[in-house]
């Protein structure tokens, strides 16, 4: 059946992307629709292809995206022959994942389908936090229970008496809003209060925390600590063995959320960077790429390459553009994906050309494309680049600016006055992008963000422009800044800078959130 399968129910395992399995992979890689949860990571969702249509169904124990009759409606809608419909969720879609409600609603339309098991929270989380559910002389069995369902309702599907008499672990899953009641019947029904008990909150995740105590004061102890979902509670003397088997390290950013402000498709690094520190992100990308207002430079040079004694790129962006140039047509959104192989023209426009490229993220743009001989100046900024051309750069040579429209002009300025001939191209421009505005205010609103990164200056303007001007919202939020040039704007428009990179790099935004907030947390 799997071969001609139109809709592949997957589980994404928890929290770190490496516990997917490689068959999930494969088919998220290839979907023509990912319908996903909240907890399946960003990670594994920029792994669909470009053209994949995406449509988050996420649940949190109060508000539902979508309830799961209309879930199980959207997947019978998406499928169609020659369509790969993949609905992905966190740890296994069926323990707890409502996986079979889904696969009975496609059998009674006749739509093929296959599923693919994956890493399951009740035994990842666990193990993340040092707890193996079964143990030699403590535990032969471990039992999976519900913790959605109130214990104290009349009604109860579990039956908590011959619960509470098990010898094995418990493992409660979804059931943090329950953990007062789940604690006090399980001691109700016979269980000694002195029981080991944990929970793990984010299992898995970089942000992973554990408080380890016993069922009678559980619940008090994880209240004072702020635990909250998504979190798995672990029942049984295993509990114990947290103190000596614990390997996952608490990272020096675990519990604080740190905002992105970066364009989505440049995010991915920093983001990554400061997860792996503990952090959660949260991206709200003010800015987009659109083209040129005036495509004609850009044009002329992808149609007609002609040789150049210099190359000079200001950043990723614009080596992107202008190798896409070669490729499409330049009316084309610059948004579009990057990964394309170098065109022969556009390598040929800088064949004998010395190259110079602002900083280490554009010279990496450019090795990507098979250009990887390239000079950088020690300051990655423009005035580094009008330093260096400025000692190298002799009259009447040919410069090739590749350069965002709205950039300053520090660097023509230098190659002007060396009397050298400049080329300039500006190749794509910033601007607002308005759709997550109410997700931002939202965020500041209700105090959700320890800290705000700012990668550069266009970022720090549209910032205040999504707020209106109403920098007040951001009085309260510690603002890091990506280097001298962003901290000059954002100090222009009233903003506090709480600390500056020590380069204009990604690794230094996440140094300067480390040094700052990495102690606190």
């Amino acid at each position: 059946m799997e071969q001609n399968a139109q809709v592949y129910l997957v589980g994404a395992g928890p929290g770190d992307p490496g516990l997917m399995t490689v068959r999930a992979l494969e088919l998220v890689q290839r979907a023509d629709v990912l319908v996903y949860d909240r907890l399946v990571s960003p990670l594994v969702i920029e792994q669909a292809p470009p053209m994949c249509e995406l449509v988050y169904v996420g649940k949190s124990p109060d508000h539902h995206t979508l309830p799961q009759h209309e879930i199980n409606a959207l997947l019978v809608e998406k499928a169609a022959p020659g369509r790969s419909v993949v609905r992905l969720k966190g740890g296994d879609p069926f323990v707890f994942g409502r996986g079979g409600e889904e696969a009975e609603e496609l059998q009674a339309h006749g739509i093929p389908f296959a599923v693919v098991p994956g890493v399951t929270s009740c035994i990842a989380a666990p193990a993340y936090a040092g707890i193996p559910v079964t143990h030699r002389g403590m535990a032969s069995s471990f039992t999976v229970i519900t913790g959605h369902e109130d214990p104290s309702k009349l009604a109860s599907s579990v039956q908590w008496e011959q619960v509470a008499q098990l010898k094995g672990t418990l493992v409660f899953l979804m059931g943090m809003k329950n953990l007062p009641i789940i604690a006090e019947s399980l001691m109700a029904y016979g269980m000694p209060g002195d029981t080991p008990a944990a929970v793990v909150e984010r299992g898995a995740w970089p942000a992973q925390r554990v408080v380890v105590g016993c069922l009678d004061t559980i619940a008090a102890d994880v209240a004072e600590r702020g635990l909250a979902n998504p979190a798995v509670i672990v029942v049984g003397e295993v509990a114990a063995l947290h103190d000596r088997l614990a390997w996952f390290d608490p990272r020096p950013l675990a519990g604080l959320t740190v905002g992105i402000t970066r364009a989505r498709h440049q995010a991915s690094e920093l983001r990554t960077q400061l997860e792996a520190l503990g952090a959660a992100v949260a991206e709200f990308p003010v800015s987009r790429l659109a083209p040129p207002t005036d495509p004609e430079p850009l044009a002329a040079v992808a149609a007609a390459p002609a040789s150049y004694d210099w190359a000079v790129f200001t950043s990723a962006n614009g080596v992107k553009t202008f190798f896409r140039a070669f490729e499409a047509d330049v009316s084309a959104s610059a948004d579009g994906d990057a990964s394309a192989s170098p065109a022969y023209s556009a390598a040929a426009a800088l064949a004998g050309a010395t190259v110079l490229a602002v900083g280490p993220a554009t010279a990496k743009a450019l090795a990507t494309r098979g250009v990887h001989s390239v000079l950088t100046p020690d300051s990655f900024c423009a005035e580094g680049v009008a330093d260096l051309l400025s000692g190298r750069l002799g009259p009447n040579e040919r410069v090739l600016l590749v350069r965002a429209e709205d950039a300053r002009t520090v660097v023509a300025d230098a190659v002007h006055a060396a009397g050298a001939q400049l080329v300039d191209v500006p190749a794509y421009r910033t601007v607002l992008r308005e759709d997550g505005k109410d997700d931002l205010l939202a965020a500041l609103r209700e105090g959700r963000l320890d800290a705000l990164t700012f990668a550069s200056s266009s970022a720090a303007r549209n910032t205040v422009a999504l707020l209106d001007g109403d920098t007040s919202l951001l009085a309260g939020v510690p603002l890091f800044s990506i280097g001298p040039l962003t901290t000059v704007t954002m100090e222009e428009m009233g903003l506090e800078v709480r600390a500056e990179a020590a380069s204009s790099t990604v690794g230094g935004l996440v140094g300067a959130v480390l040094g700052s907030l990495g102690e606190a947390s």
